[in-house]
């Protein structure tokens, strides 16, 4: 084990936020969590918060991991078994909507329009219970008219925009003017739309570690284990949420690392949903708070360097689906999804000196979409 550095302590904020209870009696002392992306972050907010010496141990934090480079908008993708990781995202789902009423989070709600570009897409059974709605592409609009956007922006004040975020079902569109049909989705067959919990990363996940902090967790930083063994004798439970890492940490060979590239470029006017396509070429644009997230790439890859030829196909694929001019690039980002070939491996296992490691890992391109969920689940495996 490698340890560079001292524990890092963030501000504290105020915040109301929904906890989850668990059998504290029934719960070890302390807690030692390994990895600072979004699921070790969420697990050690539940622990620390009913009260448990928690610390996370990580090479990176925060927007500097993996999650760092999400466009963090829910939606289970990329992650398997469905029949766990459904019930995990729901739950997550309402978790996310709570929060979304609470200043400062970096969450809200937006409105997610779902493509493909040559298939009759099925809305899952998932949706349909969130209020998704069919699509016709032909008579979608991307990016709304000038009187269409002022008066979005005028409901948004009048109502609050937490209050217009807590909603979770669609609302039926507006009929549609001559110029937005211009700006028409005609390269696309077919599509969904629903409303959706959307994580600016660039915010949520300081949230969520000043929360932690709040909570009197600590973030120890630089810090490389070889083995779980490693983790100081002194901390009862252990939690593995390494993302990637957990390939080498725990010798998983049906972890694979899924490459995502994303460039960050400034806000496009009067875009107001996300715009994703699951088809070849994989396509995505993520309005958020300051910027918007184009996508992107989930290539089977290592290769943390930003690629300039995959950002120029990004752009110009981005910018075709929009209709606009290809924007300048604020940043480029890399991360690599954790994807299991088998399946999220969130479980109760037992190391060599008789300690409770629990296994939070390989949630492929869902980490945000599944963290409350899985958190929940960490803290039953716990209690076991």
């Amino acid at each position: 084990m490698e340890i560079v550095g001292q524990p890092l302590r963030l501000p504290i904020f105020v915040w109301q936020a929904v906890r989850l209870p668990y059998k504290r009696s029934v719960m070890p002392g302390s807690v030692a969590i390994i990895g600072a992306g979004v699921s070790g972050l969420t697990c050690g907010v539940v622990f620390a918060e009913n009260g448990y010496g928690t610390v996370i141990f990580a090479k990176e934090v925060a927007q500097q991991t993996t999650s760092g480079a999400a466009a963090a908008v829910w939606f289970p993708y990329d992650a398997e078994p469905l029949e766990k990781v459904i019930p995990w995202a729901l739950r997550t789902f309402d978790l996310l909507a709570d929060l979304s009423r609470v200043p400062g989070t970096g969450v809200s709600m937006i409105e997610l329009r779902q493509f493909s570009r040559n298939k009759e897409i099925q809305i899952p059974d998932w949706a349909i219970s969130l209020g998704a709605e069919p699509l016709i592409p032909s008579s979608t609009s991307v990016i709304p008219s000038a009187r269409r956007a002022v008066g979005q922006r005028r409901r948004k004040v009048e109502n609050g925009a937490a209050r217009e975020a807590a909603t979770r079902t669609g609302r039926p569109e507006a009929e549609r003017t001559g110029s937005e049909r211009i700006k028409s989705l005609e390269s696309f067959s077919s599509g969904f739309s629903l409303r959706v919990p959307l994580m600016d990363t660039t915010i949520y996940l300081d949230y969520l570690a000043n929360r932690f902090s709040g909570a009197g967790g600590s973030i120890t930083r630089n810090v490389h284990f070889n083995k779980l063994e490693e983790v100081d004798r002194k901390f009862d439970l252990v939690i593995n949420c390494a993302g990637i890492g957990a390939r080498d940490l725990v010798q998983d060979v049906n972890l694979e690392p899924h490459r995502g590239q994303v460039a960050i470029v400034p806000r496009i006017e009067n875009l107001y949903c996300a715009i994703v396509c699951d088809d070849a070429p994989l396509m995505y644009a993520i309005p958020r708070t300051n910027d918007c997230v184009f996508g992107g790439t989930n290539d089977l890859s290592s290769a943390l360097a930003a690629d300039p030829a995959t950002t120029n196909q990004i752009l110009a694929e981005c910018s075709r689906v929009l209709r606009i001019d290809k924007p300048n690039v604020l940043a480029e980002r890399v991360g690599l999804r954790p994807f299991r070939k088998s399946g999220v491996r969130l479980e109760r296992d037992q190391l060599p000196d008789g300690r409770i490691v629990i296994h939070n890992y390989g949630h492929g391109g869902a980490g945000f979409t599944l963290s409350w969920g899985s958190a929940r689940e960490v803290v039953d495996l716990a209690t076991l």
